[in-house]
């Protein structure tokens, strides 16, 4: 294939967030949106919709729901806080840690069964107060730890080896690769896999595709069985009375919702891809589902937040309100050593509206 044949197959991201110094616009972060509606109807974007990329994080609630729908869930008597650090990225305070340890004494394992790898915690201070008691980071530490112990309870209920749970051949991962493809709308063969940072099979499909799969998550077709929309309810009905579990104090998504109040549900995840469902409302009865992916990974996650907070305004989902009192999330000031002001992070794009 020749170059020039390559070139017009990658497709073409549109600004997202400008970084200016002066007068100049110094950096530029471009990507791909895409809102959907309850009928599957794109309402809005910006970019390629049919970008590929791999849901990272941003999958967690999804890979959660055979957890709840199986009944392992119920019968390791899981509470909706247990639920809802199944589907986060904790920052490894010590509530996120107490409460993956409570999941696993629930399941008669301990954190040697977890095999998501240790790291430090995302934390600044549980990281500080570790240091000062000269202690080592866990895997109860890895802000995958509340996804690996509900995949553990999940092999437990359904009598597969929890030794290899986490591997694509085991019947949790075959389970759980059935439900992203049910919800997205994927058949299961055409969803890319690849091997997440916490060493679990993560999915790829279009970025139109991922917001469909939040939508379905917020409302779940009538002909599913009722053991999968009733785990869909579940799950939202954790992470939105749980918050905390999904991020951490100060994140972006543990703020947005308890701001909203139980009217969507945020995942970030890694290499600047982000999910959120609108929950069923007036001006969406079928609820709404969102999706994005920065496409130079957004290290430091200076692009998702403005992003975020910009989108949902565009899309009429935060009020000028909520706008402000997310304030902290939609931007930033670029101060010299001095601490004088000398450039800003900013948005600068205009939703595509779809007639």
């Amino acid at each position: 294939m020749n170059q020039d044949k390559l070139n017009q197959d990658i497709p073409e991201p549109a600004p997202l967030v400008e970084v200016t110094r002066g007068a100049i616009t110094e950096s530029r972060h471009r990507g791909h949106v895409v809102a959907v509606d309850g009928d599957g109807q794109m309402i809005a974007h910006l970019g390629a919709p049919e970008t590929v990329s791999f849901l990272r994080s941003s999958s967690k609630p999804q890979q959660a729901i055979p957890l709840v729908a199986s009944g392992a869930a119920a019968r390791f008597s899981l509470d909706d806080a247990e639920v809802a650090i199944a589907c986060g990225s904790h920052n490894g305070e010590p509530v996120h840690t107490e409460t993956v340890r409570s999941m696993l004494r629930k399941i008669k394992l301990d954190e040697s069964a977890l095999r998501c790898g240790p790291h430090e915690p995302y934390s600044t201070k549980a990281a500080d107060e570790l240091r000062a008691q000269n202690s080592e980071p866990t895997a109860l530490h890895n802000n995958c730890s509340g996804k690996h112990a509900g995949m553990l309870a999940l092999a437990l209920h359904l009598g597969a080896p929890v030794e290899t749970y986490f591997e694509a051949a085991s019947p949790v991962q075959i389970q759980i690769a059935h439900t992203v493809s049910l919800l997205s709308g994927v058949p299961v063969e055409d969803i890319a896999v690849g091997i997440d940072g916490c060493g679990v099979p993560t999915f790829g499909m279009t970025v139109r595709a991922m917001a469909s799969m939040f939508v379905r998550l917020a409302a779940p077709l009538a002909d599913w069985e009722t053991e999968t929309r009733d785990a869909c309810r579940r799950i939202i009905a954790a992470m939105t009375e749980h918050p905390e579990m999904i991020e951490g104090e100060g994140e972006l998504d543990t703020e947005l919702m308890r701001r909203l109040k139980g009217r969507i549900v945020s995942k970030v995840g890694a290499e600047g891809v982000y999910a959120a469902a609108v929950l069923p409302s007036a001006e969406w009865p079928r609820g709404l589902g969102l999706a994005f992916k920065i496409e130079d990974g957004d290290k430091g996650s200076r692009a998702r937040s403005p992003v975020v907070v910009e989108t949902l305004r565009q899309l009429g989902v935060l009020s000028a309100a909520d706008a402000d009192a997310l304030a902290q999330f939609s931007g930033a000031t670029l101060r010299n050593r001095r601490g004088e002001r000398v450039g800003e992070v900013r948005t600068s794009f205009e939703l595509r509206h779809s007639s």
